[in-house]
C-alpha cells in the first residue's frame, strides 16, 4: 500500500488541468477559461488540503518532525496560493498576459515542488505511515477524488 502512487497520480491530474486552462487562456476564450481555471484550482485545493490536513499531520506525529520536509512543503503551498490568486484576478480581468505570467512562475514552482514530494517526501510517507495505511488511504482517496474534475 502506497501513498506515493495516488499522490503522484493526482499531481499528473492537476498538471493536465493546468495545461488545459493555460491553453484556453492563450486562445482568449474567457468563458471557457474561467471554467477551466476553476477546475484546476479546485483540484489543487483538494490536493493541498489532503496533504496539509491528513498526510502531513500524520507524518509529523509518526516521525516527530515538524520543521522538516512538511514545513517546506507548506511554505511552497502558500506561494502557490498566492499565484492562484494572481491567476484568479487575471481571469476576472480577462488578461492573458497576466495569467500566463503567473502561470509560468507557478509551473516552475510546481515542477520543483512535485519532484521533491515524489522523490523525497512521499517515499518517507510510504515508510512512516505504512502501519496506518488501512485507515489513511481510504481517507486520502476520498479527499483527492472529491474534486470531481
Amino acid at each position: 500500500m502506497s501513498y506515493s502512487n495516488p499522490m503522484a497520480n493526482d499531481h499528473h491530474h492537476c498538471d493536465e488541468l493546468f495545461a488545459a486552462a493555460e491553453q484556453v487562456v492563450e486562445g482568449g476564450e474567457w468563458l471557457r477559461a474561467s471554467e477551466s481555471h476553476r477546475r484546476f484550482i479546485e483540484a489543487m485545493r483538494h490536493h493541498l488540503e489532503a496533504e496539509e490536513q491528513l498526510l502531513f499531520p500524520a507524518f509529523e506525529a509518526a516521525s516527530g518532525m515538524t520543521q522538516g520536509p512538511t514545513s517546506v512543503m507548506r511554505h511552497e503551498h502558500e506561494q502557490m496560493r498566492g499565484l492562484f490568486a494572481q491567476m484568479d484576478q487575471a481571469v476576472a480581468a480577462q488578461s492573458g498576459d497576466d495569467y500566463l505570467g503567473a502561470s509560468e512562475t507557478l509551473l516552475i514552482l510546481m515542477q520543483q515542488h512535485n519532484a521533491k514530494e515524489e522523490q523525497i517526501l512521499y517515499p518517507m510517507l510510504d515508510q512512516m505511515l505504512a502501519p496506518q495505511a488501512d485507515e489513511l488511504l481510504p481517507q486520502l482517496a476520498e479527499r483527492i477524488d472529491s474534486a470531481g474534475v
